[in-house]
């Protein structure tokens, strides 16, 4: 079956793409979330991973085409044998794993099916496009089909929406990529789909509907023979000696779901299915994370986990127990421990939740990748603290929000970013990306304690009032999940304020793929040196510690502390005849 690839939608302002790089071509195999090409938009720049397993046919688009969005650019062509999917999972069919190939029996398995009731069968002349569930976010790997907007059979517009997903940051609507009929929905409400997989069916062709309810068989080869189907556990092999580890992992394990980055991690490291299954999931029913996986490497690699032999048993569908008794040729020893330290009775453990997780990796991720090194600065705010106790009460009146120091911290951090450029860049192997718009990313507390970083775009263009409004507008959307996946992306350079809560110092983590974060801290009353009229004098002011924290392989300290003692002196210099709201 044919299969097309279109150009995603990005966001609900993008309405075209350009094609960065093609990473497969043409007679290529590649896998379902494999990426297949790289694209770019006015507004992020992002991977597109295959919407299922099978072989490149055609490239409809070249590297540095620009394309609209919903336009088919690439057709994969899957496995001819393939049966008709139900909506709802079926088993996985694999071909057993044997010690000895010659005891193999080579009969091709044919997979028998019915379609579902959610299931209109199309007939040849219908293109047949693939909704996946798109990705919301640098941090996002799955998100929650909240309500369906169209049903099996209903007919829609491009760009129309089809269903609300929720994902713990952002609630937004997908829109139809193609004009249509709605011929299947993969994912019910209530579901938590994983990003890239398919969760619809749209038919933009010519549909015949079928009330056909008897059993589907697929076609076999002329020259084969058709063997009934057989369900064969991954984790059992039928013969008289130890079971080889299975290193080959698959996407799903009786009810087990392994995400294409732990199956990746596990290849590299020879982690089995087997040592997989002994895993306990910290994640979403029960699913292994990557934070799973590495701890388990680790304490494997200190000589802290130990696998269970596993010995094999007559053919039987189940799981292999924990229990079973050893072979007397096979060394007995201890079963795998994932549990960590033996804390005692006396504590409480909290399991991390999917965000905390996914911050966590993001922020070993950083260090692992950036050399951090942090400066310091000090800036006198007095005259911006009387300022704004003057005028934010009419502020108030007239925006609707309160005024805070927040919006001159970002002023101030542009106008130095825009004198010093080299600030604002990433890194591509041994290239230097150097960002013409200042697209400023600042740390918002959301209700549940976690962290999301909405983007000011353009925040180089915009005036002190134009910066206030935009961080009002996000973070009060952020802190209700009604932000856009284009305002959490595109980031160029980041803010984190910890002054609202006392903090007088720190040196935050880098964002990556950025360069720099810019800490900024509490304002506090202290006596200082200042120069009056040529002598020194002891006066109470207010004070402000600002920290820059920068990857130490393409900014150095001069460059560093140029635009930090940049930023101080812009903030120190704010007062009623250099603001202007």
């Amino acid at each position: 079956m044919k299969v097309d690839v279109v150009m995603p939608k990005m966001g609900e302002s993008i309405q075209e793409g350009k094609i960065l790089r093609w990473l497969k071509k043409p007679g290529d195999n590649v896998e379902r979330d494999e990426i297949i090409l790289e694209i770019s938009t006015d507004k992020v720049d992002t991977e597109v991973p295959s919407p299922t397993a099978g072989i490149l046919t055609a490239l409809l688009a070249q590297e540095n085409d620009t394309v609209e969005v919903g336009k088919v650019i690439a057709q994969l062509e899957t496995e001819s044998s393939a049966a008709i999917v139900h909506s709802t999972p079926a088993p996985v069919i694999e071909k057993p794993i044997v010690t000895e190939p010659s005891k193999v029996d080579e009969k091709p398995i044919i997979e028998i099916s019915v379609p579902s009731p959610s299931m209109i069968p199309l007939n040849n002349s219908a293109n047949i496009t693939e909704v996946v569930m798109p990705k919301m976010g640098e941090s996002i790997q799955e998100g929650k089909v909240l309500r369906w907007l169209k049903k099996p059979g209903d007919t829609i517009e491009r760009d129309e929406i089809l269903l609300e997903i929720s994902t713990d940051k952002v609630d937004t609507e997908v829109p139809s990529p193609v004009a249509g009929t709605v011929s299947e929905l993969k994912a019910q409400e209530g579901d938590t789909v994983e990003v890239g997989t398919v969760i619809a069916l749209i038919s933009s062709g010519t549909v015949t509907v079928s009330n056909q309810s008897n059993p589907i068989v697929a076609p076999a080869p002329a020259a084969a023979s058709v063997q009934a189907p057989s369900i064969v556990p991954q984790s059992i092999v039928h013969t008289e000696e130890v079971a080889t580890p299975i290193i080959d992992i698959p996407r799903q394990s009786g009810s087990r779901f392994y995400s294409p980055l732990v199956r990746s991690i596990a290849e590299v490291e020879k982690v089995s299915l087997q040592e997989l299954e002994l895993i306990k999931g910290s994640g979403l029913e029960g699913r292994v994370t990557k934070a799973d996986i590495l701890l388990h490497i680790a304490n494997r690699s200190s000589g802290t986990t130990v696998i269970q032999s596993t010995v094999v048993v007559p053919p039987a569908p189940m799981p292999i127990a924990a229990s079973i008794q050893q072979s007397a040729s096979v060394p007995s020893v201890a079963p795998v421990q994932v549990s960590g330290k033996n804390w005692g009775n006396d504590v409480e453990i909290i399991p991390m939740d999917r965000v905390r997780q996914i911050i966590a990796d993001h922020m070993i991720k950083s260090k692992q990748t950036s050399p951090h090194v942090t400066s310091v600065g000090e800036a006198d705010v007095t005259q911006l603290v009387h300022f704004r106790e003057i005028n934010k009460s009419a502020f108030e009146k007239k925006e609707g929000f309160k005024l805070t120091l927040t919006p001159f911290f970002v002023k101030a951090i542009v106008d130095a970013v825009k004198k010093y450029p080299l600030i604002n860049v990433s890194v591509d192997g041994t290239n230097v990306i150097r960002h013409k718009k200042v697209n400023l990313s600042f740390a918002t507390i959301l209700p549940d304690g976690n962290l999301i970083v909405p983007v000011i775009k353009g925040s180089d263009t915009m005036n002190l009032s134009g910066i206030s409004r935009s961080i009002n507008d996000l973070a009060q959307r952020a802190r209700t999940k009604k932000l856009s996946p284009d305002e959490i992306t595109g980031g160029t350079i980041s803010m984190t304020n910890m002054g609202a809560w006392g903090s007088l110092f720190g040196t935050p983590v880098i964002n990556q793929p950025q360069t720099a974060i810019i800490g900024i801290y509490a304002v506090q009353k202290r006596p200082v040196v200042v120069e009056v009229n040529g002598e020194d004098m002891i006066a109470i002011r207010h004070m402000l510690y600002i920290s820059i924290t920068y990857d130490h392989r393409v900014i150095d300290g001069v460059l560093a502390s140029s635009c930090l003692k940049e930023i101080c002196q812009g903030l120190s210099k704010m007062n009623a005849s250099t603001i202007d709201l």
